[in-house]
């Protein structure tokens, strides 16, 4: 099947790199400036297996391609509608598109423009462009996918996206690993924007029982909403919020403290909205809000 990964940063890099490697037709929709630098160097991948660069395709908006089966979009949550109006040229009626974005507003603004075509996808990786190079920072590398309707994913979609670098799982319940995964990042979030720092500072400190208090606002207000935490889920966050010595930081964090464009308001603002519509109080979330919109304040 043919695949496009729209951005090649951190996420689309690793993932589309892994996918280029197993076989698949794999083309990088990007930037011009980024589209140069891989035409004239290839896509360089550092990843725990160790570093390469591959040949990939790429194309630019304008340019001629597709049409393909499979879009993946791994742009960031404010770079979604550019990216929707961008992919229109390579998508038919038959093209599957799989955002894998933080938050969930993302799932309706698809579904919008493009009825049906879309699946539900979650990424969990850490990892950052470094330069021109992608960077995958720790061992963990999964997808998960699943219907937003009552129509099975496909299998040619399923075959597609099982290749080996990463481990691929079809959920029955999209919906709920979705919002599982928005109560964890939104708890990192808050956990190192609120007190500026990696989790091992901020519990050397005395920060414990702040970071299960952020914990609990998110799991709360995904309770509330209809999809509560699993077991596992909780115990993840447990196990990578409250590691001491651990440099754990969320990458919104990485992007406030360096001053780039960021998914504040994506993943933090749309859940203290959620959480205002249904009656759930989430102090710790109002108070990383107040500070990063301060900071994005033309007065600061």
């Amino acid at each position: 099947m043919r695949i496009l990964i729209v951005g090649a940063g951190g996420v689309g890099g690793a993932y589309g790199t892994l996918l280029h490697e197993a076989g698949h037709d794999v083309t990088f929709l990007v930037r011009p400036h980024r589209a140069e630098k891989i035409r004239q160097n290839g896509l360089t991948f550092v990843s725990p297996e160790g570093r390469r660069t591959n040949e990939v395709s790429c194309l630019c908006t304008g340019e001629e391609g597709g049409p393909y089966d499979i879009v993946i979009l791994a742009t960031k949550a404010y770079g979604l509608d550019g990216a929707l109006q961008d992919i229109r040229p390579f998508v038919t009626e038959q093209t599957r598109i799989v955002p894998i974005l933080n938050g969930m507003a993302h799932i309706d603004r698809v579904n919008e423009m493009y009825p049906g075509q879309a699946l539900g996808g979650i990424v969990k990786i850490v990892a950052t462009l470094d330069g021109d190079t992608v960077v995958q920072m720790t061992p963990l590398i999964t997808m998960t996918i699943g219907s937003l309707d009552e129509n099975a994913v496909p299998p040619e979609i399923v075959n597609a996206l099982t290749v080996p670098g990463f481990t691929l799982t079809v959920s029955n319940d999209i919906r709920a690993a979705l919002w599982e995964k928005w109560a964890f990042i939104a708890s990192a979030g808050i956990v190192t924007c609120l007190f500026r720092g990696p989790v091992g500072a901020i519990i050397e400190v005395g920060g414990l029982g702040a970071i299960y208090s952020a914990i609990a606002e998110g799991e709360a207000v995904a309770a509330a909403a209809g999809y509560p935490v699993s077991q596992a889920g909780h115990q993840g966050s447990l196990n990578l919020l409250t590691e001491e010595g651990s440099a754990f930081t969320s990458s919104l964090y990485r992007d406030v403290a360096a001053g780039h464009a960021h998914e504040g308001e994506h993943i933090l603002g749309e859940l203290a909205e959620q959480a205002r519509n249904i009656g759930v109080s989430t102090p710790l979330l109002d108070l990383t809000l107040i500070q990063i919109r301060t900071g994005d304040s033309p007065i600061s």
